[in-house]
C-alpha cells in the first residue's frame, strides 16, 4: 500500500471482522429450572435406591435377622464421599445427608432404635444422634453409659452411643463377653474444630465379623499399680479412658489402639510399674479423617 502524502499508510476498512458480543447469561428462571430438573433428578434415584433396597430385603431377608448396619461398608462410602467433594456445598452437609440416607434405609432394611447416653449432656447427644441417623429411626434416652449398653445387649439388633470420653464407670466391661454387642465406630467420622455434631462418641452394636473395620482395635483393660506415671507413659501409644479401680490401687482401662500394637502397648504398662490383671478385645474401629481449616481431608 503506498504511503501518503504525509508519510502516514491510510487505513482500509475493508474485510474488518467486528468480534461477536458475549452470550446473555442465564436468566434466574432457566437456573431455577436447572435446579428443578436435579433436584427430580436426586428423588427418582433416591426411590431407585429404595427399589434396590426392597430387592434386598428379600435376598437378605434382614427383617428377620436384626440390625443391616454394617460398619466397614459405611467407612468405605464415607472415604469415597471425601475423595470426590468439591465445590461450594459445606462437607459436613453432604456427610449428614448421606449419613441419614444409609440409617433411614438400613432401618427400612432392619427397624432398629439408637440409645444414647444423656449423661453427658443432652443436647449434645442428641445434636450427634440426628446429625447421623436424622428423625426416622428411633431416638432413646439413657442417664448412664451402662443403662444404654444394657438396652442395646437385650435388643436385636439396636445401637448404643456412648461419649468417648464418659468415665463415670467402666461401662466397656460389659462388652468382653462372647456374643456381647462391641464398639464399632467412632464418631465424628469427619473431625473438625467447629463440627455441627462434635461430641466424641463410640456407637456399640453386635456387628458380623466381616461387617467389621479393624483399624483402630479397642481394649478393655484392667490393671494394679496405676497412677500419673504410667498413664504419662502410656500417652503416646494410645488414647485411654481410666476409671479408678480400689482394688490393688488399680484402674479399668479402655484403650485406643491405632496401631502401635497391643503387646507394645502391654509392655509399656509393665515397664511403668503397672500390672496387666486382664484383657479383652471389646470391638474396633476406622481411622477418622481430620479435616483442617482449609477445608482439604487427610486420614
Amino acid at each position: 500500500m503506498p504511503l501518503s502524502a504525509g508519510g502516514i499508510r491510510p487505513f482500509r476498512y475493508q474485510g474488518l471482522k467486528m468480534s461477536k458480543p458475549p452470550p446473555a447469561p442465564p436468566s434466574l428462571q432457566e437456573l431455577r429450572k436447572e435446579i428443578d430438573a436435579i433436584d427430580e433428578q436426586v428423588h427418582r434415584l433416591l426411590m431407585a435406591r429404595g427399589d434396590i433396597i426392597d430387592r434386598l430385603i428379600q435376598v437378605k431377608q434382614t427383617q428377620e435377622v436384626g440390625s443391616a448396619f454394617r460398619p466397614a461398608r459405611e467407612a468405605s462410602m464415607m472415604r469415597g464421599l471425601v475423595q470426590r467433594h468439591r465445590g461450594i456445598l459445606p462437607l459436613d452437609t453432604i456427610e449428614s445427608i448421606w449419613r441419614v440416607i444409609i440409617s433411614t434405609f438400613t432401618y427400612v432394611q432392619a427397624p432398629f432404635s439408637v440409645h444414647a447416653d444423656v449423661s453427658v449432656g443432652e443436647s449434645a447427644m442428641r445434636d450427634s444422634a440426628r446429625f447421623h441417623f436424622g428423625f426416622v429411626v428411633p431416638y432413646v434416652g439413657h442417664f448412664s453409659a451402662q443403662a444404654a449398653v444394657e438396652a442395646v445387649a437385650k435388643s436385636k439388633g439396636d445401637l448404643a452411643l456412648v461419649s468417648a470420653s464418659s468415665s463415670r464407670s467402666p461401662w466397656w466391661s460389659a462388652l468382653e463377653a462372647h456374643g456381647a454387642p462391641k464398639i464399632n465406630a467412632r464418631w465424628p467420622f469427619l473431625e473438625r474444630a467447629d463440627h455441627p455434631a462434635a461430641l466424641p462418641v463410640f456407637v456399640i452394636s453386635r456387628v458380623a465379623d466381616d461387617a467389621m473395620v479393624t483399624e483402630v482395635q479397642m481394649w478393655s483393660v484392667r490393671v494394679s499399680g496405676w497412677n500419673a506415671d504410667t498413664a504419662r507413659a502410656l500417652a503416646p501409644l494410645a488414647e485411654i479412658v481410666a476409671v479408678p479401680d480400689t482394688a490393688f490401687d488399680g484402674a479399668a482401662l479402655l484403650v485406643s489402639d491405632a496401631g502401635t500394637g497391643f503387646e507394645k502397648i502391654k509392655m509399656a504398662l509393665i515397664q511403668a510399674g503397672a500390672s496387666v490383671r486382664s484383657s479383652a478385645l471389646v470391638g474396633s474401629h476406622a481411622t477418622r479423617y481430620t479435616v483442617p481449616p482449609n477445608g482439604s481431608t487427610k486420614p
